[in-house]
């Protein structure tokens, strides 16, 4: 028998190997073709009645889940959380959160300074909920945390979105403001960083200088060039000798995939990370880096650039941040992804064009209350309670 450790060596190389997509190739729902690693062809993965088969000589000598099988897995699982992604709907309060029997009914009321909220309980399961899921123990009501987000990322200050409450009713410090955008950001990261989008070959990636404490820093940043999604950042102190390794593999893993097509500047340390995580076949794949850019033509950065100003008016406000891990950061990415959309894809928003849809008119309350139940399923599940369907 495989010990554990053998068993999660194997996974890891799975996972290396369906970085990649071209590695993973499907025939059909039951055969797939997985590339050797040592370059010598491919080998077949089947679908049986006892499970998934391998040709390769270690899953025929072992009779063991070898790390091709991982692949395939690997490859599938992504696949699923794409298809899983297309629409993000407001929940449907008219059945239970945890079990979706429709045998629910009033259970009493929650006084809250925000108003009165009605609880419900569920006959089939025994659950409570009500339909302020996520906000249960705040003082200020969903639409006004949420009206607070959005005039906070569209460039409001903390002052401004205080007074902008207050003329609704809702008192309430800037300090409580910042306060409810750094929880909700928690939340909501966790929740999209499982949505795999479905961007297209070619990448581009730049960074711009910003402060953090009154010191320079430079926040790096991918972006798909069709559907413009914000794909994945970091902060870093240098510009030109910063290892950009660490932002390349963290792009590989939210996109599920590698670009065929890397625009940057000239900026060697790109240049090194490209080869390092995004080139295949011993640095002779079909993978191309293009490091010169233009003011016109095809290898523009307009794109890149746009990014950095919606960005850079945003900190302007802001002057400056806090921390390097400030909630500012992960926001307007999720602002910018899910929320706002954008002129240049015809009124979409970039989560939109690659496939990810969120409904309702509050796409903030979409987001964090199925943020907040995705997290309740998980922690039952987790603590072997309910089995929510």
């Amino acid at each position: 028998m495989a010990t554990q450790q053998e068993a999660q060596v194997r996974r890891e190389r799975g996972q290396t190997i369906a970085s990649v997509e071209a590695n993973v190739r499907r025939l059909d729902e039951n055969e797939y073709r997985v590339r050797s690693q040592s370059g010598s062809g491919e080998y077949a993965i089947l679908s049986t009645e006892r499970g998934w088969t391998c040709s390769c000589p270690d899953f025929i000598f072992r009779e063991q889940k070898c790390k091709h099988i991982f692949a395939v897995e690997l490859s599938l699982e992504i696949r699923r959380r794409i298809e899983n992604a297309k629409r993000i709907m407001p929940l449907d309060f008219q059945s239970c959160l945890s079990c979706g029997s429709e045998q629910i009914v009033r259970d009493g009321i929650l006084h809250n300074k925000s108003g009165d909220i009605q609880r419900y309980s569920c006959k089939q399961c025994g659950s409570r909920f009500t339909k302020n899921l996520g906000f249960e123990r705040m003082r200020a009501s969903p639409e006004a945390i949420t009206q607070a987000m959005q005039l906070y990322f569209t460039g409001e200050s903390l002052r401004n979105v205080q007074k902008f409450l207050l003329l609704q009713g809702v008192k309430v410090s800037h300090v409580a403001i910042m306060k409810w955008i750094r929880k909700y950001v928690a939340l909501m990261g966790k929740y999209v960083s499982e949505l795999t989008p479905n961007v297209s070959d070619t990448w581009r990636a730049d960074e711009l200088y910003l402060k953090v404490k009154g010191n320079m820093k430079y926040l790096y940043a991918t972006m798909d060039d069709e559907t413009r999604f914000w794909i994945a950042q970091e902060v870093a102190d240098s510009k030109y000798t910063h290892d950009a390794r660490n932002l390349l593999r963290a792009s590989k893993l939210a996109a599920g995939k590698t670009p065929k097509t890397f625009i940057t500047d000239g900026a060697h340390n790109y240049h090194m990370a490209f080869k390092k995580e995004f080139l295949s076949n011993f640095g002779h794949g079909p993978e191309v880096h293009i490091r010169h850019i233009t003011l016109k033509g095809d290898h523009n950065n307009n794109k890149m650039e746009r990014l950095n100003g919606e960005f850079r008016d945003r900190e302007k406000v802001m002057r400056g941040l806090k921390t390097e891990d400030s909630p500012a950061l992960k926001g307007y990415q999720i602002f910018h992804n899910f929320v706002r959309p954008h002129e240049g894809l015809k009124g979409k928003t970039p989560a939109e064009a690659a496939g990810i849809t969120v409904e309702g008119q509050n796409k903030w309350l979409t987001i964090i209350q199925n943020a907040e139940h995705l997290q309740r399923v998980n922690r039952e599940k987790a603590e072997g309670g309910r089995q929510p369907s």
